[in-house]
């Protein structure tokens, strides 16, 4: 099968593609620089030179793939709703082009946000499309499998760990080196769901070969770890004290813009996902990643 990856030199794209290679598909990959394009080739990739914006190239090259895997995403919290119209406009414009082919689409997604009263968020649990604008995009992933497209959704858990994450949990270790101890929220009971890298660039090679049509699955290898375990994981790497931070007056102030995911409480489950499709994480958890050391190197 050849498989077009958009998102391909990114953290999850990069974990995906030699899983692919593994199952003996060919790849190609969308790169909108030459460090991309590097990246991509380096794990045996085809290279496909363009941006998530050119919807034109999306639908070219998902009419030739025989799957599509679509991770691209602009991750830029100041322009949420420009990057959700552009993710929705690029997952249109692959949606029409495999409409009646059978042909396998996987499109990334999250679960923050899903879980109702403190029960860990299913696989079967539908997000509120006002709460956040790529919502509706993930919504329709699963009604393309009613247009003839095996269509399926990947919920990633908000933290997906690992040596080289830049993501939630480098930017927590960066605050904690600013201020000089490392903080949770409260009583820092409030979950994070968390799952390896190599996990989920498995799961994802899987849903693309064995997934039925208009489902959504969870990459989710640990459904909730309390942000107090993490915050004194990330004071023990640092040799820092470890404080709570009250939710009412100063969250906002010590974290910035990442307190107020650090402070929710997003528990997940994967059971549907692990029973399924015969999936079993085997990585390290996000506190044995903590205790290896890689998040406290220098930069």
């Amino acid at each position: 099968m050849q498989v077009f990856v958009t998102g391909a030199s990114g953290w999850i794209g990069s974990a995906v593609i030699p899983e692919l290679r593994d199952a003996g598909h060919d790849v190609v990959g969308l790169a909108r620089s030459d460090a991309a394009a590097t990246r991509i080739a380096g794990l045996g990739a085809q290279v496909l030179r363009g941006e998530l914006a050119d919807t034109g190239a999306l639908a070219a090259a998902a009419e030739t793939a025989d799957g599509v895997i679509h991770l691209g995403y602009s991750h830029d919290f100041s322009r949420m709703a420009e990057a959700a119209a552009m993710d929705a406009a690029a997952l249109a414009a692959i949606g029409a082009a495999l409409e009646g082919t059978g042909k396998p689409l996987v499109v990334a997604g999250g679960v923050a946000g899903l879980s109702v009263d403190g029960r860990p968020a299913a696989e079967t649990d539908m997000p509120d499309p006002a709460m956040h604008p790529r919502t509706a995009a993930g919504n329709a992933v699963l009604e393309l499998s009613g247009r003839g497209v095996r269509s399926a959704l990947v919920r990633f858990a908000p933290t997906v760990h690992g040596a080289g994450d830049h993501g939630f949990i480098a930017v927590l270790v960066g605050i904690a080196r600013e201020r000089g101890y490392s903080a949770y929220i409260g009583e820092g009971t409030n979950r994070w769901p968390a799952v390896h890298r190599s996990d989920a660039g498995a799961l994802v090679a899987r849903v693309l070969d064995d997934a039925p049509a208009g489902r959504a699955w969870h990459a989710v290898g640990e459904e909730g770890v309390p942000t107090r375990d993490i915050a004194a994981a990330i004071g023990h790497g640092l040799g820092l004290p470890v404080e709570s931070v009250p939710a009412a007056d100063r969250a906002a102030e010590h974290f910035g813009w990442i307190g107020m995911f650090f402070g929710a409480d997003w528990p997940a489950s994967s059971a549907v996902t692990r029973r399924e499709l015969d999936w079993a994480p085997t990585g390290p958890t996000l506190l044995d990643d903590l205790a290896a050391g890689d998040y406290f190197k220098a930069a």
